[in-house]
Parts: structure tokens; sequence; C-alpha cells
């Protein structure tokens, strides 16, 4: 079964985790849908203890998850399973937890709202510590006094290591110099991701935790030109016609198809399994909402990744894509 390190940190994780963005459901920021709809939380628990049975150790989630729900899912799900998991959240937007309004970008990220949100996931987690805590917001001008508040949280035991949710190679760098960063989230699928931050994460022995292994979906192959999304669901303004972003993905995975579904895995392992191919480091975090989904994707970690040349055809065919 693949397995990665959890960066410098050393900790061993399974070589997939799950994103718990989907399961804290229903989520409004000024009007819009930031969630994936509605969700059923007893089949989120199940899920989470599939996942676990397939060997599955490491679970992604942030505060803003559903307005704190996705953090309450999987504390019920994990209790008494607390030492044989590795726990990562986010903090670095505002929300209301009662109406699950999501406010935005926080601007307060004083040492004494840092450890406030800190403190606040813990409590929903119910747990004492955060193996992984990473500052949500892409990019911020006051880098180093998130890094020093991270530190000292570490240093008070609250969390064991930290990390920055971000594409940008300028705040990935930044971090690593971090005696206690060992992660840097980052948006990768079959269909690109930066390369440059990627490499930053194998320079400094940072894991690279893969958001959007899937393209939200794009890539399970369910989707066609004629799909629409509820109104509640993030991705309702997809454009799957031809000509929209979305249509013109749908076409490329018809080609990608033959090199994707080799050796039997189906075309999600066959998207998880290139994420492990393009790089020692990268922990992809496939979200879920049901227990099938869950086990078609832990089923990719009994394959493990494609070969480096099925990788390379692959990143051949979508540069031709993307011109």
């Amino acid at each position: 079964m693949e397995k990665r390190k959890l960066g410098r940190s050393g900790i061993e994780v399974s070589g997939l985790g799950l994103g718990c963005w989907a399961i804290g459901g229903e989520t409004i920021q000024k009007g819009k849908p930031v969630g994936w709809g509605k969700v059923d939380d007893q089949e989120s628990i199940r899920a989470i203890h599939r996942a676990i049975e397939m060997g599955v150790n490491f679970f992604d989630t942030a505060d803003t998850y559903g307005a704190g729900h996705s953090e309450k899912v999987l504390a019920v799900a994990l209790a008494g399973r607390r030492d044989r998991v590795v726990i990562a959240s986010k903090f670095g937007y505002a929300f209301n937890e009662a109406t699950r309004d999501q406010f935005g970008p926080h601007e307060d990220i004083t040492p004494e709202y840092v450890t406030a949100s800190c403190e606040a996931s813990l409590r929903r987690l119910k747990t004492d510590y955060l193996d992984l805590y990473q500052f949500h917001l892409g990019r911020h001008e006051r880098m180093a006094e998130i890094r020093d508040t991270l530190e000292g949280l570490v240093k008070t035991g609250k969390i064991r290591w930290y990390g920055w949710s971000t594409d940008s190679p300028e705040s990935a760098r930044f971090f690593a110099a971090g005696a206690h960063c060992a992660a840097i989230q980052q948006n990768f699928s079959v269909f690109g991701g930066n390369r440059e931050t990627l490499a930053i994460c194998e320079e400094n022995d940072l894991a690279s935790i893969i958001r959007g292994p899937l393209a939200k979906g794009l890539l399970t192959g369910k989707f066609t030109h004629q799909t629409a999304f509820p109104a509640e669901d993030v991705r309702y303004t997809w454009n799957f016609r031809e000509d929209g972003d979305a249509g013109r993905k749908i076409d490329l995975l018809d080609q990608l198809r033959p090199i994707l579904t080799g050796g039997g895995r189906s075309l999600t392992q066959g998207a998880l399994a290139y994420l492990w191919a393009i790089s020692p480091q990268t922990i992809p975090i496939p979200g879920f909402k049901t227990v099938a989904q869950v086990e078609e994707n832990c089923g990719a970690l009994a394959f493990g990744p494609l070969t480096r040349d099925e990788a390379a055809k692959i990143d051949r065919l979508v540069a031709t894509l993307n011109g």
C-alpha cells in the first residue's frame, strides 16, 4: 500500500488522505455557494470509518468548511481513534457558525486571533492537539507574523507542525524556512498545477498536500456536456458546453482515459496515481460524500503510482490543450 512521509515531520501517513470540505455541507459567502450542497452526516461518518478500514490515516479539514460543521463530523467519526490518525485543519476565514455564512478572508491575523481559531478547532475536533495546522489564505503580506505565531503554537503543544495552503511559490518558500513547517497544500491534478511550488516542497522536504486532485469531480468521468449543478453547489457556474473550460476538459479526458485506466485502475484511481508519479512529496486528498466514493478513492492505494512514462504522456496531452 502506498505510504508517504508528512514532509520533514517524519510522520508516516497513507499516500492518500481524505479532504473533508464536502462533508461540511452548505456554506454561503456573499450570497454565493462555497460548499458542496446537502450532506448526510451519518453517511459521512460511515465513509470515514470505511477509509480507516482501507488504510487511510490522514484527514484534512478546515474551520470554515460548513462553518465548523466538517470538524464536528470528523470528531464524531474519529472518537476513540485519535491515536491512529493524523489530523490537519486550517484557519484564515471569518464565518458565523450558526448561519453558516462565510465572510471571506479575515484581516485579523494577530497572535490572539490565530490562537483563538486554533483553540476553537480543537474544541470542535475534540482533541488536545492538531498534527498539522495550515494558513488558509493563498497570500498575505504579514507572513513573518503568521509563521512566528504558528511556531509559538508548536511550543505550547497545541499543534505539532504547520503549513500553508497556497499556490504561491513566494509564500511557500518563506514558510519553508520555518523550523516546524512540514507541508504546503497546493492545487494540482492531471490538468495541471504550479510546478515551481511543487519544486520548493521537494527542495525543502515538505509534503505537497494536493487539493483538487480530481479537479472537483471532473476526473471521475461522471460529467457530460449536459451536466448542471444545483445552486447550492460551488460548481454551479461551471460551463460544460464544448466552448467552456469544463467542456474542453471533458473532451480531453477521452484522450487521457486509456493511460489513466491502465493496469485495471478506474479513471479516478488513475488520476490519483498520476499525482504520486510526478513527485515523492505528493499526498492527494480527494473529497467525498459517500462510502462508495471513499472505496473508489482508497482503492488507488493498492495500485500505487503510474510510471514516469505514463505521467509524461499525460503532461504532453494536457500541454496541447493549454496551447
